[in-house]
């Protein structure tokens, strides 16, 4: 082959319409993600970009929206047990897995009913 597949540039998740300001609070406050000025030609389309570091994260509106149940994106998180209770102080629900060895995982829903995963290799 003469080409190579590099890395993820970003990972994209669907959003209803309108609900911009829920995105910002949870992913930019709650998460810490900083939202990212997205292209003149795109805005007109609705939702929100977020990045921090390397990890880019794109909410895009899609009606009619469902949310994605199954399908995720899977965040590494450092002290992670330390995530865990900032994600209960700021009432934040997420769902503990101990099926994947040598991970220690969670699952967190998004306001918009999408599934997050975040995990710490152990």
């Amino acid at each position: 082959m003469s080409f190579t597949i590099n890395k993820i540039d970003h990972v994209q998740l669907a959003m209803p319409k309108g609900l911009e300001d829920e995105a910002r609070k949870f992913y930019g406050e709650i998460l810490g993600l900083g939202e990212v000025d997205k292209p003149e030609t795109l805005r007109k389309r609705g939702g929100v970009w977020f990045a921090k570091g390397a990890v880019h994260f794109h909410l895009g509106v899609e009606e009619p929206f469902v949310p994605a149940k199954k399908a995720h994106p899977a965040f590494e998180v450092y002290q992670i047990e330390e995530f865990k209770h900032y994600l209960s102080a700021q009432a934040v629900d997420y769902t503990v897995d101990e099926n994947f060895p040598g991970a220690n995982r969670i699952y967190v829903s998004d306001p918009f009913g999408n599934r997050l995963e975040f995990l710490e290799w152990q």
